[in-house]
């Protein structure tokens, strides 16, 4: 799973018109006729390449009336990116004693401000950095290499909170979890978006 992860990613990279495509989209938001003018392909070309992009959640889009936009997910292109380097070098988590002590002392504060004595959470945190670290402490719950119904994810998130489907969508969303056909299965820790590399 690792591996299919990485390489879903870079094939999604390995074309050309994709690379063009993302290079332009980094100077902002652009609709589907504006990048197929500028890359002297046709309309349909752009859909079929962002098409690409976005099932490796590379891009953004979003629709006005008849057209639609696309803009980069900067946030996945980086971690994928990051994560890639981490499966080939193998690198730690984490810096120094002092700045692992900070981070158990950070992460031991949100998980008693968000979480009741029982273990129930309290309610899904605003700030990124919080809630990365309640979805990860959820997420530990879960068996590695087990794959999981639907129903049986909303009834895990339902011991902890009532609004499963939001939680149950940001473990996707966040690289938590990986979902086909309605089957749910964990992501390696190493594809998970990470708290600590967030300031």
């Amino acid at each position: 799973m690792q591996l299919e992860k990485v390489v879903q990613y870079h094939k999604a990279l390995a074309d050309p018109t994709r690379i063009k495509l993302l290079i332009l989209l980094a100077d902002g938001e652009r609709n589907g006729q504006v990048l197929a003018e500028k890359l002297g392909v046709t309309p349909a070309t752009i859909t079929h390449h962002a098409a690409k992009l976005r099932e490796a959640s590379l891009l953004n889009e979003r629709r006005e009336k008849n057209t639609i936009y696309f803009s980069l997910n900067h946030y996945f292109i980086k971690s994928y990116a990051t994560a890639t380097e981490s499966l080939i070098y193998r690198k730690t988590k984490g810096g120094n004693e002092m700045a692992q002590d900070n981070e158990n002392r950070l992460r031991d504060s949100v998980i008693k401000n968000f979480f009741t004595k029982e273990g129930k959470l309290k309610s899904i945190p605003v700030q990124l950095k919080k809630k990365l670290m309640v979805l990860e402490v959820l997420i530990s719950k879960l068996e590695m290499g087990r794959t999981y119904t639907e129903k049986e994810i909303n009834e895990f998130i339902t011991g902890f909170h009532d609004d499963f489907a939001t939680i149950r969508r940001e473990f996707i969303m966040h690289q938590f979890m990986f979902r086909e056909n309605q089957i749910y299965e964990l992501n390696p820790p190493e594809m998970w978006a990470n708290w600590k590399t967030l300031s």
